[in-house]
């Protein structure tokens, strides 16, 4: 191979679809998913072989192929979609070399390597390169993420993205690519592919300063893919709605997993020595007492909602050590026994009054309470209504300063991670199905029909 020996090339797959670059982030799911994972073994490969360079002179050549594999693939699917959108052709999903594909990657394996200079070229002697590249595609390149956390992130961005968001509005509103864009766009790709190449310690060769524009190499013919085929034997309307349709699964299932690795966590890791999940908060208040907005049971299933909440427990503690009281009732109850005392609500709302009338003890209106020094709990009848807790001093006393607990057994909530989980991988494998079978269906292309054989007449 002559030239630099990282070669990119590409060909303007025309025509183009006018509007599928609109959801070509939606199709490009399954691809972005199986990179991740590509990316995340990445530096561990080049750290392998930045060392074996520096012991052997040698890059081992199945992580030569490896990188370089995962180059390739990344540089296909950034072609298919934001940083070139130079085909409607849908990505191999491999990391080999595709000969067909409209746009290559071919990295020449070097015999020997120097052992000093693989020291200092992937950052001392690229920062001009980093420089050039962070204006090509801003704070998405490749070379920005490499010089933080050792991995690669190209997302289109900067001129790249600029000039391709422009094209693909001409396409959408002409039908066509504007060529000189084209030629403009894969030379800045071309430059971030053999910045990431030298960096990636696959060569020695120092990138060339100079925009090499169009999609062919110097010396080289672009690839040349099968002849283009119509619209509508590749992604029809049916086809785009089945894919965008997968890609709203694919995106919904993400909130279901994460919620359910979540709740997972809680009822694993987060659970006290007597199985409560609970929360503490201090508060205070300078009149008598303190109670909560109403909580609201009306209509609620209750052999239900034991079976979720479990056995559900309150804790108070005065701060200042003095006996304290805690209790639950009925909102209307507690209300009229409130109804002429100074109190705040949980929501810092304060109802003007004065003393009550009566200790807390002795009102009679608590479905459950507990009073005394210490640490007073109160386990609470779960049951249909609407409920309101109260913390007061036992003595009816002004001033308030506690520390509370409110937590529950919620025996269903390990039941409801795993719903969560399956349900949530359910709806991802849905809508990876609906994307693949998409995408497979209008990579399809028709045999191309045969010339029919001269018809001959007998004389």
């Amino acid at each position: 191979m002559t030239g630099y020996p990282v070669r990119v090339e590409a060909t303007l797959d025309e025509p183009l679809s006018r509007g599928l670059w609109l959801v070509k982030w939606l199709l490009a799911i399954p691809h972005y998913v199986i990179l991740a994972f590509l990316w995340v073994a990445y530096p561990f490969a080049t750290i392998a072989a930045f060392f074996a360079i520096l012991v052997t002179g040698r890059y081992p050549r199945p992580l030569f192929e490896f990188t370089a594999g995962v180059l390739r693939w990344s540089w296909r699917v950034q072609y298919y979609s934001y940083a070139a959108l130079g085909t409607d052709r849908y990505p191999p999903f491999t990391l080999a070399d595709v000969p067909h594909y409209p746009a290559r990657l071919d990295i020449a394996y070097p015999e020997r390597l120097s052992r000093g200079l693989v020291l200092v070229k992937w950052w001392l002697l690229a920062i001009p390169h980093f420089i050039v590249v962070g204006l090509f595609v801003g704070g998405g390149s490749w070379l920005a993420s490499r010089t933080s956390d050792g991995t690669f992130d190209w997302a289109a961005g900067g001129l790249v993205g600029v000039l391709v968001l422009v094209a693909g509005v001409v396409l959408l509103f002409t039908g066509r690519y504007p060529r000189p864009i084209f030629d403009f766009v894969l030379g800045m790709d071309r430059w971030v592919l053999r910045v990431a190449a030298y960096v990636s310690l696959m060569t020695d060769e120092y990138p060339p300063f100079r925009l090499d524009m169009g999609g062919a190499e110097a010396g080289h013919e672009p690839p040349h893919p099968q002849a283009p085929h119509p619209h509508a034997a590749g992604w029809t309307a049916g086809r785009i709605a089945a894919a965008v349709t997968g890609g709203v699964l694919v995106l919904g299932s993400m909130g279901l997993i994460t919620g359910g690795g979540a709740v997972l966590w809680a009822d694993r890791t987060q659970r006290d020595a007597d199985g409560y999940l609970t929360a503490a908060t201090t508060f205070g208040s300078g009149g008598y007492a303190v109670a909560t907005d109403p909580v609201r049971l009306e209509g609620v299933s209750v052999p239900k909602l034991e079976s979720f909440l479990g056995d559900v427990r309150i804790r108070v503690t005065d701060t200042g050590g003095r006996p304290v009281f805690v209790g639950i009732g009925r909102t209307a109850d507690v209300e009229r026994y409130l109804a002429a005392t100074e109190y705040t609500t949980a929501g810092d709302r304060t109802h003007l009054g004065g003393a009550p009338a009566v200790p807390p003890g002795d009102a009679g209106v608590w479905a459950a309470s507990a009073s005394g020094a210490g640490t007073q709990t109160v386990a609470w009848p779960v049951s249909a209504g609407q409920w309101t807790a109260v913390v007061m001093n036992a003595d009816s006393s002004r001033g308030i300063s506690v520390r509370a607990e409110a937590g529950a057994t919620a025996p269903a909530l390990g039941w409801i991670a795993l719903a969560l989980l399956a349900s949530g991988l359910v709806v991802l494998a849905g809508g990876v199905v609906l994307i693949g079978v998409a995408a497979h269906r209008a990579a399809h292309r028709p045999a191309a029909p045969t010339a029919p054989e001269p018809s001959t007449v007998d004389i």
